[in-house]
């Protein structure tokens, strides 16, 4: 996506000049993609996330800071906005794109599997909106907070019960959050994103019946990208976005309007695929 923009004389342009974002997780999958997209349009930006290698590679290449943060200790993320306003001045952009996803049927969730993923994809995510929101309301120019959602927190899977319920969780705290925080002029937004191949989801983007039957059940015909996510991002965070709140934008290829496939649909697709192959074999 480039590096920063810059005009002849070296100052930032873009419709993120001169603002500093800071992106959670934004070493990686949708994360890196709204870093590069968001320095390319001139933001000054901070990447924080648990592995500080991965991080700091990531910012070097594109003029930003690292910082390590772990989201689900509070005082790590108020150490994080302290870092960026150190960096770079009053912050102006979050994006919260920390998560992880571990299917658990609900007959096997244990307390154990049910607080770690709720500890990163809600509490976690709470902290980010307090102390990001806060920081953005004391300086007096407003800013964006947008979270990384799933299709899941709309379309049921079977064994997403505590991914998906922590990330319906974020949506309807992000309407809170746009309540809140209005008379501020500080946004919260959502975007509700498709299955996509990310480090995250590469395992599942393996097996060809899955990336058929994904889809024949978006009407657009084709996957989403990381930049998909990372154009809607900066839409919703930048001035082109500046009278949305409170809102969850799925960027799914309209996935949301059908349902998320069923093993009965990968069954299926997998048959048709498998025997499509055998009739490409016999004609060879």
């Amino acid at each position: 996506m480039g590096t920063n923009a810059t005009t002849d004389e070296g100052v930032r342009s873009g419709k993120l000049a001169g603002r500093t974002a800071v992106v959670i997780g934004g070493h990686s999958g949708f994360g890196e993609a709204i870093s590069r997209l968001f320095a390319a349009e001139g933001a000054n930006v901070v990447i924080g996330a648990r592995r500080r290698d991965l991080v700091d590679e990531v910012a070097a290449s594109i003029g930003g800071v690292g910082a390590t943060c772990d989201i689900t200790d509070d005082d790590q993320v108020q150490a994080l906005v302290a870092t960026a306003t150190d960096a770079f001045g009053d912050i102006h952009v979050a994006v919260n794109c920390a998560g992880f996803e571990q299917s658990t049927p609900i007959a096997e969730l244990t307390p154990d599997k049910l607080h770690s993923m709720h500890a990163v994809q809600l509490s976690g995510a709470l902290f980010c909106m307090r102390h990001f929101g806060n920081a953005m309301a004391s300086h007096g120019q407003g800013g964006a907070f947008l979270s990384l959602s799933s299709l899941t927190a709309h379309n049921p899977s079977r064994g997403l019960a505590a991914y998906a319920s922590a990330k319906a969780g974020v949506e309807y705290a992000t309407k809170i959050a746009a309540v809140e925080y209005g008379a501020q002029q500080v946004r919260f937004n959502a975007i509700a994103a498709s299955l996509i191949e990310t480090p995250m989801t590469a395992r599942i983007f393996r097996v060809e019946p899955v990336i058929r039957a994904l889809d024949e059940i978006t009407p657009l015909g084709r996957p989403g990208t990381v930049d998909d996510i990372a154009k809607a991002a900066l839409f919703l965070c930048g001035p082109d976005g500046g009278y949305i709140t409170g809102q969850t934008l799925c960027v799914d290829g309209g996935a949301s309007l059908l349902m998320l496939p069923t093993p009965q649909m990968f069954a299926d697709v997998s048959r048709r695929w498998q025997e499509a192959r055998a009739g490409e074999a016999g004609t060879g």
